[in-house]
């Protein structure tokens, strides 16, 4: 009678280990899926911020960077948005300005969704390579989460750099036990 209570307690404990691994498995490709979405919405913020900013200052190279990273399919995506920050780092900004403000803050919010995003689906990858989930097949109603690898898109301002006054000349303490 004892071995029949042993028996469910492992098959219960079994079947919440397994439904537990597969809630999580479901959860951390749901935030990747989720994370990807926020870092589509954020790189066509700083497109569209970088376009109107290349409209005002009249820069074709720089709106035609734009307008590809904003026109550009998933495989070229990359691409595309590494070539805008190159062309994003070429002109001055000044954080005063509101439009510079755009395209400064857009960029620093695209590092931050791009980091999250990558974080999260490194935690999938690792959740997919466990044993218990490619045995069970848990994965296979969601697609790989793929990794956004581009150059830092931190866009600084350019302030102008204030002369720094050197340090006034202190003479040294005297000595000690030294009378003068």
């Amino acid at each position: 009678m004892w071995w029949v209570v042993v028996v469910v307690a492992v098959v219960a404990v079994l079947a919440t280990y397994l439904t537990w691994t597969a809630q999580r498995v479901d959860r951390l490709h749901a935030r990747s899926a989720a994370a990807a979405r926020s870092l589509d919405a954020h790189l066509l913020r700083r497109s569209a911020a970088a376009a109107v900013l290349a409209e005002e200052r009249q820069a074709p190279e720089l709106y035609a960077a734009a307008r590809i990273a904003l026109d550009a399919v998933p495989e070229e995506r990359e691409a595309a948005e590494n070539d805008l920050t190159r062309q994003l780092r070429t002109v001055p900004l000044s954080p005063e300005d509101p439009k510079d403000d755009a395209v400064i803050s857009a960029s620093r919010r695209l590092g931050l969704a791009r980091q999250v995003h990558n974080d999260l689906a490194r935690e999938a990858h690792a959740a997919r390579r466990r044993r218990l989930v490619r045995v069970l097949l848990l994965t296979r109603r969601h697609d790989r989460p793929r990794f956004f690898d581009i150059d830092d898109p931190t866009v600084t301002a350019s302030r102008p750099v204030a002369p720094v006054s050197p340090a006034p000349v202190v003479a040294p303490p005297p000595a000690a036990g030294v009378a003068g």
